[in-house]
């Protein structure tokens, strides 16, 4: 470690990192719980929920969007300095959100506040690789992700306890002063470049519009199941930004990305294999809680407990992950943990309606043992391709690869779903009530008709499952393609 870092311990860095990821990640899903009580408050009814599940989008846009802009500005302005910056954008989106008076207001509140605690977790990983051994590089990639996926875990569980003690705006008044006991410690951490030039600006805004585009184009419910216009113009708005960005990027003097990476068979291959298991993952995290609260027949804490026997041992998986990193090449942990995943997603789509308690814990803890294994290699081997003047860079785009991956998994199981329950169902005849035909005879009908129904529905999150394990399999063969190399 430099001189210049020596009063700063391993232990004292990581702690200070992972909990600024920790606390922002926290706000990536406390809303899923609070946002019945938020409609009521802001006067939005049932029949706007599409309008106000925009208070969860616009997080994950403003999440995405500025994150390779705010990489790209940690490696040239230093990362300390740009932390402490998106520390006090988090800090003021969270109080814009807390004196919210209209859906629009809170909309573009968590934009901002999204767009300051994204910048968390790339340029977090960038200060602990600049200023941390090479050795453990890895190890300190797998703890801030996992703070960062423990944040988002509990993030519901958090809520509901803020709730249960006060209303809904506490829960970003009390943002506040978490994040500025973390940006008062945060003086101690010495600004250092790692790269002397400018940011190319233009470079970013086609980035970021790209990214827009593409997000809000994914999340349109249509998009998969029928026409939708708004859709495909926004997806082909997305593909011409890219295509205007790789162009700029050509002739850029200090480009976005290093020039490299586009032609990088490691860094490439690794985001498409990110960006498959964001997929994966958001497939899985969406249908257990759905499969236990329908065909199940169980409550909605029950959904959510089961969801969380799974989400519990992604922070497990990641730091596990990191530390052997020591021993086994980052590829071969990547290939491990996917075929991990892969295996608890088989071994959940045999899921049947007598599931005892012990086999379903022993399936969810695999599974996401299995997504957790993956997060620390992947991104070292990401940053292994590009050197430390773009770190920043190198992890905000794995993370964007992830996010979209989520958001494309997202939008084609809400269209398929929809569809393939429509093709199950077509075939079964509804009973009707005859004319002198005994009441014992037609509840049997009925509930032979309900049955079927049932076992559609079981059948269809069987596929989802089936379909996220096949997935991961995929995300194999381009994980094969990258380079071997044990070192960052």
């Amino acid at each position: 470690m430099d001189a210049r870092y020596s009063r700063i311990t391993p232990a004292i860095l990581l702690l200070l990192v992972g909990a600024g990821a920790f606390i922002t990640a926290l706000d990536q899903t406390v809303v899923v719980t609070a946002l019945p009580t938020i409609m009521v408050d802001l006067n939005v009814t049932i029949t706007d929920l599409d309008r106000a599940s925009w208070i969860i989008t616009s997080y994950l846009l403003g999440y995405t969007i500025a994150m390779p802009l705010v990489g790209r500005m940690a490696d040239v302005y230093g990362c300390a300095r740009v932390y402490k910056i998106a520390l006090m954008i988090f800090i003021l989106g969270s109080v814009l959100v807390a004196v919210s008076s209209s859906l629009e207001w809170m909309v573009a509140a968590r934009f901002i506040q999204a767009a300051g605690g994204g910048a968390t977790v790339p340029v977090g990983m960038a200060i602990t690789a600049l200023l941390l051994p090479s050795k453990l590089r890895g190890l300190s990639l797998g703890i801030i992700a996992g703070a960062a996926e423990a944040g988002s875990m509990l993030g519901p569980i958090y809520g509901a306890a803020i709730l249960e003690m006060a209303n809904w705006r506490w829960i970003f008044w009390l943002n506040v002063p978490q994040a500025l006991i973390l940006l008062a410690t945060f003086v101690i951490l010495p600004n250092s470049k790692t790269y002397e030039g400018h940011v190319d600006y233009i470079g970013a805004l086609l980035m970021l519009l790209m990214l827009a585009s593409a997000t809000i184009g994914l999340s349109q419910k249509s998009l998969f199941n029928g026409f939708s216009a708004v859709g495909l113009v926004l997806l082909s708005c997305g593909l011409l930004f890219c295509f205007a960005l790789l162009i700029q990027q050509k002739k850029s003097a200090a480009p976005l990305f290093p020039r490299h990476l586009f032609t990088s068979l490691t860094f490439i291959s690794i985001n498409i294999a990110q960006l498959l298991v964001g997929g994966a993952l958001i497939v899985a995290m969406v249908t257990v809680p759905l499969m236990a609260n329908t065909v199940m027949g169980k409550d909605a804490t029950t959904g959510a407990l089961w969801l969380l026997k799974m989400t519990l041992l992604i922070p497990v998986g990641a730091v596990l992950g990191g530390l052997v990193l020591f021993w086994i090449n980052a590829k071969w942990i990547t290939i491990g943990g996917l075929a991990v995943a892969a295996f608890g997603l088989y071994l959940m789509s045999g899921w049947q309606l007598t599931l005892n308690e012990v086999t379903l814990t022993l399936h969810l803890a695999i599974t996401g043992f299995g997504f957790g294994l993956v997060i620390s290699p992947i991104l070292t081997t990401a940053l292994s391709v590009v050197g430390d003047n773009y770190w920043a860079t190198a992890a905000a785009l794995v993370v964007v690869a992830r996010m979209l991956g989520m958001t494309l998994g997202l939008a084609a199981l809400a269209a398929w779903g929809v569809g393939h329950f429509e093709v199950l169902t077509s075939a079964i005849q509804f009973p009707i009530l005859e004319i002198g035909q005994p009441a014992q005879e037609f509840e049997e009908q009925l509930w032979h008709y309900n049955n079927q129904v049932l076992l559609s529905g079981l059948s269809i999150f069987h596929n989802f499952l089936r379909f996220a394990a096949v997935t991961l399999l995929i995300a194999i063969l381009p994980s094969l393609m990258v380079s071997d190399r044990r070192r960052v």
